[in-house]
């Protein structure tokens, strides 16, 4: 049977006949990784999964087996190393599962990674605090959790005690609803937001399924990109990053029309905010209908004004810092060093702002010549790799909204380059939590993290812009040469 079969419709179906002992591979593969990130969180508190303080019969449980912290590591850069692999040969196979069973068996780990304690970094203590700095009647951008540092929940955050909220107000609402219900467990409450965290990881991959179910073939790629990827279950799933719910409010705007399609932007805008580059899409295949394009632009104007409004004149001051730091494993660091080197200490602010806002252009003028529609999805997500490729600041699940855009396209050629950067950022945060890591494991950060990355970064960012280059101009030369002649 060959690679592709065609029914009556002309859909195109991936190939039923017998699978290749490569494909039987890279998708037992993308078992395995999944596996190892469940055993994570089952085996309790170590070095990846911080404790949560509360009741032991609250969820999220796990055997309490405190592993040893080499173990761990080792576990994660396995999932993460044999994610990579196995998603990457698993879209390039001859045959595939059905992706309702792909999509299926990928919501179902992730619901019971709810059930388990999130690993990976320690974000969601942040959560916590910030919703029981509501439910305390503090203002979560105004007050940071240092302030009450006797609170149960207050205390519970590691790094980032004296740092107010960068979330947006409806992040911070759904902190707030788990603080409500778990009141001083940390357990409770960090399960309550897992909960709503794999419900919109399912509703995206439902969303995703139901926009794709015409292309048999995209389809199933959606499926892989999204709820069967392990690399986005190791972040998001079991990471229980508020970077889910933005995703989901952003599928769900590009699959709805008018009204409803701008109050979604404006609502996922209202997580976080930089998930406003998603905008750029509706407003590029509404650009010819302008009626339709005020619809869409006004009411997401509106539903974003409205609510950010309520949380206050502070809503935007961690953003504002956040925008001009920059993170170690990006390659903005490498440039940061030379600079403060040559200049003194402060001196790369300005120069990183004004080289991430060229390079963002750059790259995304690059990408959205060579992509192959120019669809809401598609320059979308042509607008926000360039995005990801161009910050200087990024954390691996951010490239969680990449991937569920690029489930949306036909643009198999991106997908290398996805996988490849998220590979390599995510080995460079083994792990996230900076205090627990073992002494003789330093290197991973002064090695890995501050030269391995950055650097593996830069030359992954040149290729892009090098295909990207290399693809618009085969795509024009193509247009032209098939244009009629007079």
């Amino acid at each position: 049977m060959t690679q592709d079969a065609v029914v009556a419709d002309d859909t195109r179906v991936p190939a039923r006949g017998t699978p290749r002992a490569l494909d039987v591979a890279a998708f037992a593969v993308l078992g395995l990784s999944a596996g190892l990130t469940v055993l994570i969180g089952l085996l309790g508190p170590s070095v990846m999964v911080p404790e949560l303080a509360g009741p032991a019969w609250q969820p999220p449980y796990s055997l309490g087996a405190r592993p040893d912290a080499h173990l761990v590591i080792g576990m994660a850069a396995a999932a993460i190393l044999l994610g990579g692999v196995g998603l990457f040969g698993a879209l390039r196979a001859r045959w595939r599962p059905d992706p309702r069973l792909l999509a299926g068996l990928g919501c179902a780990v992730v619901a019971l990674l709810a059930f388990l304690p999130p690993s990976g970094s320690a974000d969601h203590l942040n959560y916590a605090a910030y919703g029981r700095l509501v439910t305390l009647g503090h203002n979560p951008y105004e007050t940071a959790p240092s302030a009450l540092p006797a609170d149960p929940v207050l205390g519970a955050v590691e790094e980032w005690r004296g740092v107010t909220s960068v979330y947006g107000p409806v992040a911070t609402a759904v902190q707030a609803l788990a603080s409500l219900v778990g009141g001083e467990s940390v357990r409770l409450t960090v399960f309550v937001m897992a909960l709503v965290n794999a419900l919109a990881f399912a509703g995206t991959a439902l969303l995703l399924d139901r926009f794709t179910r015409g292309d048999a073939d995209l389809r199933a790629r959606a499926a892989l990109l999204w709820a069967a990827n392990p690399l986005m279950i190791y972040h998001l799933g079991a990471g229980t990053h508020v970077d889910t719910l933005a995703v989901a409010c952003m599928v769900a705007a590009l699959v709805a029309r008018g009204a409803a399609s701008g109050v979604l932007l404006g609502v996922g805008i209202g997580v976080k905010l930089n998930a406003g580059l998603v905008a750029l899409g509706p407003a590029w295949e509404l650009r010819r209908r302008p009626g339709r394009l005020a619809v869409v632009a006004g009411t997401a104007t509106v539903t974003v004004l409205a609510i950010y409004a309520v949380a206050g004149p502070h809503v935007l001051d961690q953003v504002g810092a956040a925008s001009r730091k920059v993170s170690l494993g990006t390659p903005w660091q490498l440039v940061k060093t030379g600079l403060q080197a040559a200049f003194g200490p402060g001196a790369y602010s300005a120069w990183t702002q004004v080289g991430s806002l060229a390079l963002l252009v750059l790259l995304a003028w690059l990408l959205l010549r060579a992509a192959p529609e120019h669809s809401a999805p598609g320059v979308a997500v042509a607008v926000v790799v360039a995005w990801l490729f161009a910050a200087t600041y990024a954390l691996p699940w951010y490239d969680g909204l990449a991937f569920a855009l690029l489930a949306m396209v036909a643009w198999p050629a991106l997908e290398g380059f996805l996988i490849a950067r998220v590979v390599i950022l995510s080995l460079g945060y083994l792990p996230a939590r900076e205090a627990l890591r073992p002494d003789d494991m330093l290197w991973l950060r002064t090695v890995v993290r501050q030269q391995v990355v950055p650097w593996s970064l830069l030359a992954l960012t040149v290729a892009l812009a090098w295909w990207a280059a290399r693809s618009a101009t085969r795509a024009r030369r193509r247009s032209t040469s098939a244009a009629p002649r007079p």
